[in-house]
């Protein structure tokens, strides 16, 4: 039983730097299309008192030749029934970009519903809350051809640079891109009639990036939240001055998160 918790944990999680001393860890979700290691290698950068763990999906990296999931509930009970374990013996937070920000928010909520759990912090990164009419009425873009589907990624600002400068290695991405897309497309979510969780929600996002329903989140929790806006367009966070604010930023709010959960 306990090597196939750890063949699962290697199979789902990404973690560069194992701090068994840590007092929160820091799960990661990937932006559409993504992989894991923009946020596992956060995991060497950040103090000795974070441990960051970062979401692998299948058909990706090491997990290429699974297929794709089809839908958040796959994505939800996998990464749960993975690191249950792992997110009851300290305080947690979670962070999601774009699509890693519904991912999260859905992980979120399923921990608080089914058991009772909550992170002492939730960030959420480009994205508007998934009940947000700005959400609601973006239109389908998954079932588009690979050419039109380009075509808008681009127009948007939605592509990773590094892609953009190799058209043919974008290609590759394209069927993680759409699927990822597919997911949250058909990802329904019903505001709640009261706020969800009591922790602190932070939103970032890019000043440059389509307009994102923000303040929406705000009605899933009852803590504090907070909207912090930084120069750029939806891949803002890569920016190396921007990335040095963010991590500067979560870890001065889980390192005094920690008496909180005391």
């Amino acid at each position: 039983m306990f090597l196939f918790s750890l063949i699962s944990m290697d199979k789902v999680v990404n973690c560069f730097k194992n701090r068994p001393d840590a007092v929160a860890r820091l799960i990661c979700f990937p932006w559409a299309g993504g992989g894991s290691i923009h946020y596992a290698r956060w995991g060497n950068v950040l103090s000795s008192s974070v441990e960051v763990l970062a979401v692998k999906l299948p058909g990706r990296e090491s997990r290429a030749k699974e297929p794709f999931f089809e839908n958040m509930q796959q994505i939800v009970d996998e990464v749960i029934s993975v690191l249950l374990p792992l997110l009851k013996e300290k305080p947690f937070a979670l962070f999601g970009h774009s699509f890693g920000a519904f991912t999260s928010f859905a992980v979120a909520d399923a921990l608080k519903k089914i058991h009772n759990m909550e992170p002492v912090h939730i960030f959420l990164s480009g994205a508007s809350a998934p009940y947000s009419e700005t959400r609601i009425k973006t239109p389908k873009r998954s079932d588009l051809s690979d050419e039109d589907f380009l075509k808008w990624l681009i127009s948007i600002g939605g592509t990773p640079p590094e892609l953009l400068a190799n058209p043919e290695v974008l290609k590759l991405f394209l069927p993680a891109l759409k699927a990822d897309l597919h997911v949250v497309e058909n990802y329904r979510c019903n505001k709640a009639s009261s706020p969800l969780f009591s922790c602190p929600v932070t939103c970032f996002d890019g000043k440059d990036d389509i307009p994102h329903d923000l303040q929406a989140w705000k009605d899933i929790t009852s803590g504090d939240f907070t909207i912090k806006m930084f120069h750029g367009s939806h891949f803002y966070l890569k920016d190396s001055g921007n990335e040095k604010i963010i991590l500067d930023y979560i870890t001065k709010h889980l390192e005094t998160s920690e008496m909180d959960y005391l």
